[in-house]
């Protein structure tokens, strides 16, 4: 697969999956025989794991340390799984504190909805 059809597939620009490549971000990406990007499935795999995980906020430098033990095979097994756990516990940390500013937008914007009910209940009086 193209860069083209790998960018419009998983919404990123294809300056944004060059970059990605050169930092480290995904591993190096197979290419044809006249030195143009040809995604594999396996690449593919990559692009997505790495756009979910950074959808949810986990650090680019952390996901460069994984694909980086990934590549140095089965003996770096459990850093990677350690790694993932530590960023599971902070992201539900993160996930706690969402959730009491979610709460508190509610109640705020209830108290927005109670007043405009008791403005329309005086105009309906009038």
């Amino acid at each position: 697969m193209l860069i083209a059809e790998v960018s419009k597939k998983y919404d990123l620009s294809p300056d944004t999956l060059r970059y990605y490549e050169k930092i480290g971000l995904i591993p190096a990406v197979n290419r044809n025989s006249k030195g143009i990007r040809d995604y594999t499935d396996d690449d593919c795999r990559w692009v997505d794991f790495i756009k979910c995980m950074r959808s949810s906020g986990l650090p680019v430098a952390t996901l460069i340390e994984y694909v980086r033990l990934y590549q140095q095979g089965d003996e770096t097994i459990a850093t990677r799984k350690n790694l993932l756990v530590e960023q599971r516990n902070q992201l539900a940390l993160k996930m706690e504190e969402m959730k009491k500013v979610f709460e508190r937008l509610d109640g705020k914007i209830d108290r927005y909805e109670q007043t405009i009910l008791e403005k329309e209940k005086e105009l309906v009086k009038m």
